[in-house]
């Protein structure tokens, strides 16, 4: 497996990896190619990175700055992970998350949140602080890992283009 930087010619197999990773998903309202899509074009997706088996993309992540407190302070968040479904459990998501991880910290980024299962992501060093929140979604499956400096503490706000759909 190779994992590399998104390509131009990767958009339409990202999308279809993507809504086939989240289509029995319960929580899911199905929008996540709609919001890779959408930070895409409004230049956002700070971090695209895919797995390449034999040819074929059978995972995706991305990575997107934060606000906190409405400021930049060089912080990402992690979403959406995505790996085909008939390859989901082979450590495919772990490698993209851990590539993604790396290349922040090269990157000098401070930080990077998520909303997820806490169980599956406190394998990377991810956890829960009362003093980072993102309003409106339950507190116990809001993350966050800092990188370097710090902890932040504040309002954490996504791109717009999470609203896409």
């Amino acid at each position: 497996m190779i994992i590399r930087q998104e390509q131009a010619r990767d958009r339409d197999a990202i999308a279809r990896v993507t809504a086939g990773a989240f289509a029995a998903v319960e929580h899911s309202d199905q929008t996540e190619p709609a919001i890779i899509a959408a930070l895409r074009e409004a230049g956002a997706l700070t971090l695209s990175l895919v797995a390449v088996e034999g040819g074929e993309i059978v995972g995706h992540v991305a990575f997107s700055a934060v606000t906190i407190d409405g400021a930049d302070k060089g912080w990402f968040g992690l979403g959406p992970v995505s790996v085909r479904p008939d390859r989901q459990g082979g450590g495919i998501g772990s490698a993209l998350i851990r590539a993604g991880l790396d290349e922040l910290r090269e990157r000098g980024a401070a930080g990077c949140v998520l909303l997820g299962e806490p169980d599956y992501y406190r394998r990377f060093g991810f956890e829960q602080d009362a003093a980072l929140r993102y309003e409106g979604a339950p507190a116990e499956y809001f993350m966050r890992l800092v990188l370097a400096g710090p902890a932040a503490t504040g309002r954490v706000d996504y791109h717009p283009a999470f609203g896409a759909g």
